[in-house]
């Protein structure tokens, strides 16, 4: 798993470096003053540039990552034990309330929400976070999602978050990197372009543009079978290059990685808020989804899982689509690899996301896939759009109304 790991991160530097070298382009520069000021005073408004972007690409996207998941696709731990799913998400069970069914059923909301709002205010009153994460796993109301997911993250936005998000837009504003460009390019991209995200686009830049510059991110890398990539750049005195840590946080930005982002703009409009939700989501759960791992939670076991299933539940859709041409894991690799953000409507995806926090894990990504009404005929239907997708409800039938 390991060299697996390396030699996808050595391909991927060498792309960037490669662009460096035939753009003519530095991995880090010292901005002029005059553009100094330039970007300080456009700092709310990034959205209205329109830089030349055209020979900028990305340095990879899911469909690269995947080639290289497919190849030491046979390292993975396939003798492990079927994860027991109805014990470790009792929560769900069809016997307690869950937001993201009961709001929606046709009974009166005072029998389920109005109760369970007033739960969910004393937990944030009471400021605990354990009582949050357990609370999430039935889900988070919508005027109180914010709070509960800033306390299960212990995400407080005190004076000193506050001022470390203002040293890193410093950091932005000083120096101009090569990554700048991918992070421009893949919002335009993405999230500009989608029907729920597009307004975000500012707020998008501004986090993803300090993120690659806080090097409290590569904290992860202790409990990652990545390494941060390191590069050459020149030195202070400009006669020498030296290694360092490039980009500084350690993440090389790939084609959707700012979805990672949009879905956060709902909840926080402070910019140091918002920033320090995501980078702790990055750090708990996200970095999972892009590297080559035998964790529980990682993008290798979640691919093995999700075939497993599908195998198991939906037998002749999967046998359709082998004998089509079409391997499953292809199709639904890029939703997993991004936690279906752009692909589930907004507020279906908070629901799933709220359960991702609530037990702590990325596992429960894929199970609304597996309804055993997804039948052949209606697959082109609902891969063409999940966003019509009702999340918890199919989770849960699949959960407590199939024999798994």
């Amino acid at each position: 798993m390991r060299k697996a790991q390396a030699s996808w991160e050595k391909r991927v530097l060498k792309s960037l470096n490669s662009m460096s070298t035939e753009l003519g382009v530095p991995l880090a520069r010292m901005r002029p003053a005059a553009e100094q000021k330039e970007l300080a005073n456009k700092w709310n408004e990034m959205g209205t540039d329109e830089p030349d972007l055209t020979r900028f690409r990305p340095v990879y996207a899911p469909k690269d990552f995947l080639e290289v998941r497919l190849i030491y696709f046979h390292l993975a731990p396939r003798g492990r034990r079927p994860f027991p799913l109805k014990q470790a998400y009792s929560e769900l069970n069809l016997t307690n309330g869950q937001l993201g069914i009961d709001d929606n059923a046709h009974i009166h909301p005072d029998l389920f929400e109005n109760e369970y709002i007033q739960v969910g205010k004393k937990v944030v009153a009471e400021q605990d976070s354990a009582a949050a994460q357990q609370y999430s796993r039935q889900g988070c109301p919508t005027g109180l999602r914010a709070e509960l997911w800033g306390l299960i993250l212990n995400s407080t936005n005190q004076p000193q978050d506050v001022m470390h998000y203002e040293q890193l837009k410093a950091g932005v504003i000083q120096h101009d990197l090569l990554v700048d460009n991918l992070i421009y390019k893949d919002v335009k991209l993405t999230a500009s372009n989608d029907d729920y995200y597009f307004v975000f686009e500012d707020f998008l830049y501004q986090v993803m543009l300090c993120f690659s510059r806080d090097t409290v991110v590569l904290e992860h890398f202790k409990y990652n079978s990545a390494t941060p990539p390191r590069s050459y750049i020149q030195g202070k005195a400009g006669d020498q290059e030296c290694e360092v840590v490039y980009p500084p946080n350690g993440v090389i930005p790939f084609h959707g990685f700012s979805m990672y982002v949009a879905p956060l703009c709902f909840l926080y409009n402070e910019p140091s808020k918002l920033y320090s939700v995501f980078r702790e989501m990055y750090i708990r759960y996200f970095f999972r989804l892009h590297s080559i791992s035998s964790s529980p939670s990682g993008i290798v076991s979640l691919c093995l899982q999700f075939e497993r299933l599908l195998q198991a539940h939906l037998p002749q859709l999967f046998y359709h689509l082998r004998q089509n041409g079409a391997q499953p894991l292809r199709i639904a690799f890029k939703w997993m690899v991004r936690a279906f953000s752009g692909y589930l409507s907004t507020d279906q995806l908070l629901l799933l996301w709220d359960r991702i926090l609530g037990y702590d894990s990325s596992y429960l990504c894929f199970l609304f896939l597996f309804h055993k009404h997804t039948h052949t005929h209606t697959l082109q239907a609902v891969l063409a759009d999940l966003s019509t997708l009702k999340v918890m409800p199919l989770i849960q039938i699949f959960l407590f109304a199939t024999a798994i």
